[in-house]
Parts: C-alpha cells; structure tokens; sequence
C-alpha cells in the first residue's frame, strides 16, 4: 500500500515532516550503552583499547558530535565485527544522521545478534518509520509490544505507523489507550479525530475535534487543522468554512490555501482552485504540492502542453513525486509524444508498482508509440490492479497535515 506522503494529498505545515522525521531514545539504549562498555573492560585482548574508544563514542553522541560517535563505534566493530552495543548504537547514529538505510542494515545486525533486546527492535522499526517504510516499521514496533506490553513509545509509533498507510481502524485500536494521556496534544487529536471519523465513528470523531478547540482555541493553526480533518473526511462544506476562518486569521498562514485549493479541485470549481494554489506558491514557494496539483488542473482542462511546465516545477523540488512523474507521462501522450511519455510512467511505476492507472496510462503509452506487445501487458496488469484501485481512487484528492512528534520517554 502507497503510504500517504507519496499521494497527492492536500498538506498542513508539516505533519508528515513533523512525524517522519521524530527520534525516540529509548532508555535501553542507555543501560546497552553502560553495561557493553564495562563488558569491554573486562575480557580479552585489547580490552583497554575497546573500552576507551566505545567511551568516547558515547560521550561524543551524548553530545550529539555525530560524525565523532559514528567514526569511534565503527572502529569499535573494526575491533569485534559482533559487538551488539556498537551495532545498535552506531545504528542510532545513523538514524540521528538521516542515514536511514545504514541505520536499517546495522540495526537489522544487532537484532540477528541479539533479537530479545526490545530496544534494538525498537530503533530498527523507527529507522522504517523516518525512512517512511511504514509498512515494514508496523511488524517491529509489534514486536515491542509482544515483549513489552506498556511500552508507550511502541504503541504511539505503531499507531502512527497505521494512520500512515491509511490503516485507520487498527490506528484507532492502538491508540485510543493513550487518549487519556495525550487529551492536550493537538497532533494527537487531529489523529484520533480522523481515524474515528473514518471507522464511522461521528459522534466521537465531533467530540475528539470539540476537544481539538477547547485545546487549541480560536486561533488560525486550530482552524487549518481541522479543515484538514474535514478535507481527509471529504466533508467538503466544513472544510471550506474552517480553512477560510484560518485564512481570516491569518492571510499568510502556510497550506491552508493549499487545502482549500484542494477542496475546490474535488469539487470541479478549477477556476477557484488554482487560484488558491498559485497563492499558495507565494507562501510556500519549495513545496512542490500546488505545482503538482495546478498540472493536474491543466490536464483536467484540456491544456497538457501547459501541464508539462507544472509538473516540471514540482518535480524540481521534489524528483520522485508518482503522480507529477504520471502527469507528465499523461500530458505527452496527449500531445503526442508517447515515446517521450514512457520514461516518466516508468519511473511513477517503480515508485508504486501496484498502480492500476499508471500501468494504463504506461499502456497507452506503449500502444501510441508501436510497442503493441508491451501495451498488452500494462493493460492486463492494470486489470488485474483496478479492483484493488477503485478502494484508493477517493483518496486521491484528500487533505494532509505535519505529522505530530513522538512524545520522548
């Protein structure tokens, strides 16, 4: 399943920023930290020399030098390959250095090494997590959870981990326990509200937004979050009036243009739509959404010549966007330009194989440009995809927001 981040989705300042890139430090990392530096100091060869560099290692990651910690650990496993302590470590390292697919394959180490330490188990599923693999974080933070029943950290990144791959009643089921702890935090709400509201649930979804306002007052950044509720709801009307009381409050306040533009590109009103789009660019001019989203406008209309130059726009800010790389493949074909199109339907298709439309689209590609055998192919794979689609296809225009942090131990 395409997590959220990858779909065109209407934004907030950064709830997925916000909950794709959060750091747990477990406490067990700790105790591995102390008790594998006394283990050090008291077998073997070379024993002084392990101590005094995994030391060092550690004091320079207390102090966040990452680049000193992540040197002094690898030298540590220079020394012993199999040290379980520099292995989950080094993998926090990197995890703290965005080197997520580092992180994974140390930490995937550590694990085999030692595979009944919850912490490491834990570091590994969030280093999915902020690679935004929710898919693959899911089955470690459940594994947490197996060893260690209240471990709230788990249980809230798992939660998360659902919510991201649209998996709504079992977000719900994790983490309706932590509601009592979590009913000031807004992020957590706005979560709850939704997944509610997406299990059929009304009356608890309107109540969990209530408490969003008795929270967060009248103030713009509430009224932007719950039009983004609304806009994820498709309760068009209630996202309208409540982006339009943040835009009152104020003018300036970053992708609540945006979801508006979004709501008013559902409902076929273009004109409107990009209009708050093209606001939108003044506002956040590096985000590539409303670029993104103003392509598809122009396809909608009928002009793909001038899609083209929007999808390039937001494929400038962000090169592996599916649906910009799709737009483009769409709007060449349309022109006439099938053999150009292809590149960029395979290259959509690479980011999510599982895409009924993108493999038609590519199929049409094929067949304008003479490559009947390859069209055949799309097109029955398309087929066999578009059941499973038609579930994701009302997704395709709804609203997102920054994704909350994880609260620390």
């Amino acid at each position: 399943m395409a997590s959220r981040s990858a779909r065109r989705t209407g934004k907030l300042p950064s709830l997925d920023e916000r909950l794709t890139h959060t750091m747990v430090a477990h406490p067990l990392l700790f105790v591995l930290l102390a008790l594998s530096a006394l283990w050090l100091r008291g077998q073997g060869p070379q024993v002084a020399e392990k101590a005094a560099i995994f030391d060092h290692a550690q004091a320079a990651f207390l102090k966040h030098d990452y680049s000193a910690a992540e040197a002094a650990f690898r030298e540590v496993l220079r020394l012993d390959p199999h040290s379980v302590a520099a292995l989950s470590n080094l993998g926090v390292v990197y995890i703290r250095e965005q080197k997520f697919g580092d992180a994974i394959q140390t930490l995937t180490k550590a694990q085999k090494l030692d595979p009944a330490l919850p912490g490491i188990t834990l570091n590994l599923g969030l280093a999915y997590y902020e690679s935004q693999d929710f898919a693959r974080a899911v089955p470690e933070f459940l594994r947490v959870l197996h060893a260690q029943t209240g471990n709230y950290q788990a249980r809230y990144l798992l939660g998360l981990s659902y919510f991201l791959e649209d998996e709504y009643k079992d977000a719900l089921q994790t983490l309706k326990p932590l509601a009592s702890r979590e009913e000031q935090d807004l992020d957590f709400l706005f979560i709850l509200g939704i997944c509610y509201g997406k299990s059929k649930q009304v009356e608890a979804s309107q109540k969990t937004f209530d408490q969003m306002l008795l929270v967060g007052g009248d103030t713009a950044h509430i009224h932007l979050l719950m039009g983004k509720a609304y806009v994820d709801l498709f309760e068009n009307q209630n996202a309208i009036s409540e982006l339009e009381r943040a835009i009152t409050l104020d003018p300036h306040l970053g992708f609540a243009h945006y979801n508006l533009g979004v709501v008013y590109q559902r409902m076929g009103r273009f004109d409107l739509a990009d209009k708050e789009f093209q606001t939108e660019i003044t506002l956040t001019p590096h985000e590539p959404w409303s670029y993104e989203n103003r392509g598809e406008i122009r396809l909608d209309q009928g002009h793909p010549e001038l899609a083209v130059g929007f999808f390039q726009e937001a494929l400038v800010r962000n090169s592996h966007l599916p649906e910009s790389l799709a737009g483009m493949g769409r709007a060449y074909v349309q022109v006439g330009q099938a053999g150009r199109a292809i590149p960029y339907l395979r290259q959509a298709l690479a980011i999510e194989p599982n895409n009924a439309g993108f493999h038609y689209q590519l199929g049409q590609a094929y067949l304008k440009s003479g490559q009947r055998e390859e069209a055949v192919k799309e097109f029955a794979l398309a087929e066999k995809l578009q059941a499973a689609s038609r579930n994701k296809q009302a997704e395709a225009l709804s609203g997102k927001l920054p994704l909350p942090p994880v609260p620390q131990p």
